[in-house]
C-alpha cells in the first residue's frame, strides 16, 4: 500500500515536469537511461516535489536510479542555481550517504555547504561537517573552509568569520597556511582590505606566509599606494614576486584609472622577464576602458597576439564591457561576433554587461533578440539576465514575452523564480491576467519554490474581487504547506541598477 502510494507521488512529480512523459518515466529505470542528465533532473523533481523526508526517501528508492559522484554532483549544481529549498537538498544528500558502497566527494560536501549557507542554515551546515569528520575527513579542505567562511562573512562580522575559522581546527585533519590562506581570500572578497590586513597581523604568529599568502591579500587592496607598500613588504621578508603578483599590481592601477602606473609595471616584468598572460592583458584592457580609450583596449586584444598570448572569453568581456560604457554597442556585438569567430563561446557575463546597456537604454527589442541569441547557442541565462528583461517587459508591459521568458525558465531550470516571479506577477495583476497569474503561482509551486508573501497578496485580492474562492483557497493551502522561508536579499536586486562602469571584473 505504501508502495504503490509512493509510486504514486512519483508520477505526479514526473507530471510536473515539461519534458515529454515518456522520457521522463523510462528515464527512471537504468536500463532505458539515455543522458545522465535525465536521470539529475528526475531526481531534482523528486527533491522539489516531495513534501516530507519520508515520501522523498520512497521515491528516491522507487525511482531506481543508480546513486554516482556525477549524478550527485549534477543535482546538487541543479538545486544551488535554482535556489531550491535546502533542507530537501539536505535530506537527499544524507540518504545518499547512506547508501552503502557510496561515498561523496568534496565537491559535492562543498556545494551542499554552499546552499546551506546561502539560507543562513548555519547550524544545519556545521553538523553536516562534525557528521562528515565521522565518516570521511579528507572531504573537509582549504576550499570547504572558504565556501562556508564565505556565506558566514556575507551576514556575520569579522569577529565571528574568524571565529568560525577557528572551529575549523577541530574539523580539518591538516590545518596548514593554505587553511589560513582561505581565511585571507574571504576577507578581501566579502569584507574589506583594512580587515584582511588586521586580522593577517593578529594571526601571522601562528603560520609561516608563503606567496599565494601575499597575493591573496594583494588582490583584496583598493588603494594603490596601500598596495604598493605590501609589496614592499612582501620583499623584504624574501619573498619574490610571481607574474600573479605583479599582476595583482597592474589590476589595482587600472581598477584606480592609474594606467601609466600600470604600463610601468608591465615594463618591469618585461625586465625581468616575467611572462604577461592573458590577466595582465585583462586588467590592462578593463583599466584603458574606464579611462575612456576602448579602441586602445581593442588594440590591446591584438597586441596579445604578438606576444603569443591569446585572448580568452574574460579579455573579450573587458573589451566588449569598453564599448558598452561608451554606449557604442555596435562595436559590443562586433566584438562579439569576432570572439565566436575565433571559436570561444560567449558565456553569461558577455550577455549580461551588453543587457545592462540595454536596460538603461529602455530597449526591450534588442534585449529579447539578444536573449534569442543565447538560448541559439546554448548559453543559459542567468538570474541576473532575467531581471533586467523581465523588468523591461513590466515598465513596456510586454505580457506575452513575459509568459514566454518564465516558461523558458520552467522548463530549462535556469534563474531565481522568486526574484522573476515577483516582476511577473505585478505586471499580470496590474494588467489582470488572472488566469495567466494564477497558472504562474500553480508551476512555481510545482517547482518547490514559494512564492513571495506580496505576490500572493496581490493575487488574493484579485481573486476575491473575482469570486474565485476555490481557486484561492487552492492556493492558500499550498502557500501554507511551505511555511516561512528565508527570502532573498534585496542587494542583489538593486546591482542590476549600478551603471555598467562599476563592473570592471570578468
Amino acid at each position: 500500500m505504501y508502495i504503490l502510494a509512493a509510486r504514486r507521488f512519483q508520477l505526479q512529480s514526473l507530471l510536473c515536469s515539461s519534458t515529454p512523459l515518456t522520457v521522463r518515466y523510462f528515464s527512471s529505470i537504468p536500463q532505458l537511461q539515455s543522458h545522465q542528465h535525465d536521470a539529475a533532473e528526475t531526481i531534482f523533481r523528486i527533491i522539489t516535489c516531495s513534501p516530507h523526508p519520508q515520501s522523498l526517501k520512497h521515491s528516491l528508492k522507487t525511482s531506481q536510479i543508480a546513486i554516482s559522484n556525477d549524478l550527485i554532483e549534477r543535482v546538487l549544481k541543479r538545486v544551488r542555481f535554482s535556489h531550491s529549498d535546502p533542507i530537501s537538498a539536505l535530506e537527499f544528500y544524507k540518504i545518499s550517504s547512506r547508501t552503502k558502497g557510496f561515498f561523496h566527494t568534496s565537491y559535492s560536501l562543498d556545494t551542499m555547504l554552499y546552499v546551506l549557507g546561502r539560507s543562513r542554515k548555519f547550524e544545519a551546515m556545521w553538523e553536516l561537517l562534525r557528521e562528515t569528520k565521522k565518516k570521511d575527513q579528507s572531504l573537509i579542505t582549504p576550499r570547504t573552509i572558504q565556501v562556508v567562511l564565505a556565506r558566514i562573512a556575507k551576514v556575520c562580522s569579522v569577529k565571528q568569520t574568524v571565529e568560525s575559522f577557528k572551529r575549523f581546527k577541530r574539523l580539518v585533519s591538516e590545518f596548514d597556511v593554505s587553511c589560513y590562506n582561505a581565511l585571507f581570500r574571504t576577507l578581501c572578497q566579502e569584507k574589506s582590505m583594512r580587515d584582511a590586513r588586521k586580522v593577517y597581523h593578529s594571526l601571522k604568529h601562528e603560520f609561516r606566509p608563503n606567496l599565494q599568502t601575499f597575493n591573496i591579500l594583494l588582490s583584496g587592496w583598493k588603494s594603490p599606494e596601500e598596495a604598493e607598500a605590501f609589496f614592499g613588504e612582501m620583499r623584504d621578508m624574501g619573498v619574490e614576486p610571481d607574474v600573479v603578483s605583479y599582476n595583482c599590481l597592474v589590476d589595482v592601477y587600472c581598477k584606480g584609472r592609474e594606467v601609466e602606473k600600470a604600463y610601468k609595471v608591465i615594463n618591469k616584468m618585461r625586465d625581468e622577464g616575467i611572462v604577461l598572460d592573458v590577466i595582465t592583458y585583462t586588467s590592462l584592457i578593463g583599466g584603458l576602458g574606464l579611462v575612456g580609450q576602448p579602441d586602445k583596449a581593442r588594440e590591446a586584444l591584438k597586441e596579445m597576439k604578438e606576444y603569443g598570448c591569446y585572448p580568452d572569453v574574460a579579455a573579450y568581456n573587458a573589451a566588449i564591457r569598453n564599448f558598452c560604457i561608451a554606449k557604442r554597442l555596435g562595436d559590443a556585438y562586433n566584438l562579439m561576433d569576432e570572439m565566436m569567430a575565433k571559436g570561444l563561446s560567449p558565456n553569461a557575463t558577455t550577455y549580461n554587461v551588453i543587457l545592462r546597456s540595454l536596460y538603461w537604454a529602455n530597449d526591450l527589442k534588442s534585449s529579447w533578440s539578444l536573449y534569442l541569441r543565447m538560448k541559439e547557442t546554448g548559453c543559459l541565462p542567468t538570474t541576473q539576465s532575467c531581471m533586467f528583461l523581465i523588468r523591461l517587459m513590466r515598465r513596456q508591459e510586454k505580457v506575452d514575452i513575459a509568459l514566454e521568458l518564465w516558461n523558458d525558465m520552467v522548463d530549462k531550470g535556469f534563474g531565481s523564480y522568486i526574484l522573476v516571479s515577483d516582476v511577473l506577477f505585478d505586471l499580470l495583476c496590474v494588467l489582470g491576467k488572472l488566469e495567466e497569474a494564477e497558472r504562474c503561482f500553480l508551476q512555481m509551486v510545482e517547482k518547490g519554490q514559494k512564492p513571495s508573501n506580496v505576490s500572493f497578496r496581490r493575487i488574493k485580492v484579485l481573486m476575491e474581487l473575482a469570486n474565485k474562492h476555490e481557486a484561492l483557497s487552492n492556493l492558500s493551502e499550498k502557500m501554507s504547506a511551505f511555511g516561512s522561508s528565508i527570502q532573498m536579499s534585496k542587494s542583489y536586486v538593486d546591482e542590476l541598477e549600478r551603471p555598467i562602469s562599476d563592473f570592471i571584473s570578468c
